[in-house]
Parts: structure tokens; sequence; C-alpha cells
């Protein structure tokens, strides 16, 4: 009885002693440049990447860089806050795009405090593939060939998806800003475009994107560009862009409040709609001939 007792006792001691060690998800994790992702991610055993935290991070959680470093891409499956916590904390994505969001239908994701740097050959800064809501808050976004954002949800994820940009700058590119599918619903706030081709590209079927305190300089086709849907612009400067603001067949531009100086097109003759609030500033736009119209249509003030 006794040897048998002693027996079991000693294949359970051997048993934990094999046994590898197991993280549970943390809430919160912290990434660091002299981090390991074999580590759990905790404060004083950071891990290297967001990549590696990201695992270890529970649904809803947040992940915060402790210090100055580049963090990798990363792509997002569930919610959660990536923080780059005020450091010099950066993702560069040479040859791919540096943060993918393809979330559950439900799920909300945050990205804030960021550099995010496509070296001259990266594709996308963050792709938006699917989730709830996306908000980019003080982040900088420059060196990609394609988009700064791309918002390509499916429109059967959800009933409306939610974009929220503020605080935030891009430069070079093809686009700034695009919006391939909808229903959308976005806003953009104390934003700036610069370098790239488009600025904004409303190219959804539907849904509204929302234009504030921003400013467009030297975007080299438009500084916004409604393919489809709705834009809504006011409070924005245009500056050197080949033409500030187009509308195209069944979009709708609406701009109020706004200044487009030294533009080679301020208002772009589309086939759309773009209606004017009335209250607008221009000068210096260059250009001539089909290019530029005035606003065909004006905003009723309810």
């Amino acid at each position: 009885m006794g040897r048998t007792t002693s027996s079991m006792l000693a294949v359970f001691v051997i048993g934990c002693c094999c046994a590898a060690p197991a993280f549970a998800q943390a809430t919160r994790t912290w990434v660091s440049g002299v981090g390991d992702d074999a580590n759990p991610c905790s404060r004083t055993a950071p891990c290297k990447t967001f990549a590696g935290a990201i695992s270890k991070t529970a649904a809803g959680g947040e992940i915060d860089a402790l210090d100055p470093g580049g963090f990798g891409a990363v792509t997002v499956t569930k919610s959660i806050i990536l923080d780059g916590g005020g450091q010099v904390a950066s993702v560069l994505a040479s040859g791919s795009s540096g943060i993918v969001i393809n979330a559950g239908a439900n799920d909300q994701v945050v990205v804030r405090n960021l550099s995010l740097d496509g070296v001259g050959n990266g594709f996308s800064g963050i792709r938006f593939l699917q989730g709830a809501l996306l908000v980019v808050d003080h982040v900088s976004i420059s060196g990609f060939t394609q988009n700064g954002i791309e918002m390509a949800v499916s429109p059967s994820a959800v009933a409306t998806t939610g974009l929220v940009v503020r605080d935030t700058t891009f430069i070079r590119g093809a686009t700034g800003v695009k919006i391939t599918s909808g229903p959308v619903s976005a806003s953009l706030d104390n934003v700036a475009i610069r370098g790239t081709t488009t600025g904004v590209d409303g190219a959804s079927a539907t849904g509204t994107v929302e234009i504030r305190n921003s400013v467009f300089a030297r975007n080299t086709g438009f500084g916004v560009l409604a393919e489809a849907g709705t834009i809504d612009v006011s409070d924005s400067l245009f500056t050197g862009n080949g033409t500030a603001l187009q509308s195209q067949t069944g979009a709708t531009i609406r701009i109020a409040n706004s200044e487009l100086y030294n533009n080679l097109a301020g208002f772009g003759c589309g086939t759309g709609t773009l209606a004017s609030n009335g209250n607008n500033r221009k000068g210096g736009n260059t250009g001539g001939g089909g290019s530029v119209c005035a606003p065909n249509a004006t905003i009723t003030v309810q």
C-alpha cells in the first residue's frame, strides 16, 4: 500500500516537472524593443512584437508599448487596442500591409499612438476587412504604395460598419483613405493627407463619410473623390491638389466653410452632385476648361 502511494506520487511529480508552462490570456499585455515573444508579455517580461503578444491577449484587451521599437506587422482577429503609448512605436511593413483587421462582425479595434511605415514598398497601412468599428487615433501612416487605410468590409458582415480617424497624418501612396465597400459610417477629424494620388476616395455604394478640420495638400489627382455614397466636408483646407473635390455619377459631396487655394481645379466637374453651403472660400485655382465648374446644388440649411 505504501509502495503504491509512493509510486503514484513520483509519477505525479515527474509529470509536473516535465509539463511545459502555459500562459493564460491577459487583459493587458506589453511589448518592448528588447522583449521576447517567448515571454508571457507581462510588464516585467514583455514580448517583442504585436503578433507575438496578440495570441496572449484576451479579446477586448490592450497591448501597450513599453519603450521605443518596431513591433512588426500584425493580423487582428478580435476586439483589441494596440497602443504605442507615446513612445517612438512603429510598425514597419516592407512588402506587406501593416495591420490587417479580420475580426468578428461585432468586434471593435483601436489603433493609437503608432507610426506605420511601408518603407516605400508596403501595400496598405491598415486593411479593414471585417469588424464593427475601427478607431485610428494619433497615427502616422507613410510609405505605402496602395492605401493608408483601406476599408473593405463585407456588406453582409454587419448592418453598418464604423470608421473613426482622428489626429492622423497620411504621406504618399495611391490613396490616403479608401472606402471600397459598404454600408459604412466614417468620420475623419483633424486629418492631414499629403502627397497621395487621391486623398479620400469614397467608392462605397452606400454610406456617409464625414470630414472635418482636415488638410488635403499636394495630392496629384483629387483631394476628395466621391465615386458613390455621400461625403460631407466642413472646415477644411485644400491646397496644391490636382482637383480639390469631385463627385461622380450617383455620388454626392456637400461642402461647407472650407478653403480651396492654389489647386489646378477647385470644384471638379464630375457627373454627381456637388453641393455648397455658400460659405466656402477659393482662390488661385489655375485650371481651366471642362474640368472646372461651380457647385451644381446648394445645401438646404434647416
